[in-house]
């Protein structure tokens, strides 16, 4: 029984922003599970890129996919929909940051952000509602997962004003579509620390040993650590799981100190 418990083999699960970064990282650790995944990402190119890399590891389908667009979100899912009977797991993990001191920063970069990062993760986990229900049973649920960010959790050193608060909005969103929305669909969240990306790049250059010591783990986050949280997140292990929000920065927003 104990194996089972973390099972996610034979369950088909869509990851948004899937082409690179921590999506990627999931995306390769539901197919070493046995899942069969599908990606998405606004560039076609990238999607094909990926999907050739990761069908290594498993059986793998990319749809390009704009998730600020509505209209792009339900050709998504009605793509989906011609493929599957139904969907196991949605990972709303595509997402846009925006960086620019104060007194400078655009209203341009609000929009954007809080398009991508709050209003994406609800409109296409309403259109996939109906393909979510017919994968739910009592006895293993439907999942959502929505990525967040340990920016959501404490204020960052950094001058990402509309991204850190829309992460602190996708956490509070979660609970309540949680609340909505169980028990046959779960729906929880992971706010992942610092992990190797396009999007923190730059911030690992320049403070990545800062990082590193600050973390009571001693390092920033490697791809088993997302993949195994997003797994464990989509099994019967998290079964009694709703509307949670979990840290996975190695202690860095959980053991935070305050020096006066």
């Amino acid at each position: 029984m104990f194996p089972e418990l973390f099972a996610v083999s034979g369950k088909t699960v869509l990851v948004t922003g899937g082409t690179r970064g921590i999506g990627y990282m999931i995306a390769e650790g539901y197919l070493r599970a046995g899942a069969r995944v599908y990606i998405s990402s606004r560039k076609e190119a990238a999607c094909a890129e990926a999907a050739k890399r990761l069908s290594e590891h498993g059986e793998v389908h990319a749809i390009p996919c704009d998730v600020t667009s509505e209209e792009q979100c339900a050709a998504l899912i009605d793509a989906l929909g011609a493929r599957e009977p139904s969907l196991h797991v949605l990972v709303n993990n595509a997402g846009a940051t925006w960086g620019a001191p104060f007194d400078e920063f655009p209203d341009s970069a609000w929009d954007r952000v809080l398009a991508a990062n709050v209003k994406a993760p609800f409109t296409l986990t309403k259109m996939a509602r109906p393909l979510l229900e017919k994968a739910s049973n009592q006895d293993d649920p439907a999942r959502v997962i929505n990525i967040g960010s340990i920016d959501g959790l404490a204020v960052p050193g950094v001058s990402n004003f509309s991204y850190s608060a829309s992460k602190a909005a996708i956490h509070h969103l979660t609970r309540h579509m949680a609340a909505e929305l169980a028990p046959s669909i779960l729906v929880n969240a992971i706010a992942p620390g610092p992990f190797p990306s396009k999007m923190t790049a730059a911030m690992l250059t320049d403070v990545g040993d800062k990082l590193k010591d600050a973390s009571p783990a001693g390092r920033i986050g490697e791809p088993p650590d997302i993949a195994a949280t997003a797994i464990f997140l989509s099994s019967r292990a998290s079964n009694y799981v709703v509307g949670a929000v979990i840290p996975l920065d190695g202690g860095l927003s959980t053991t935070i100190g305050l020096t006066f």
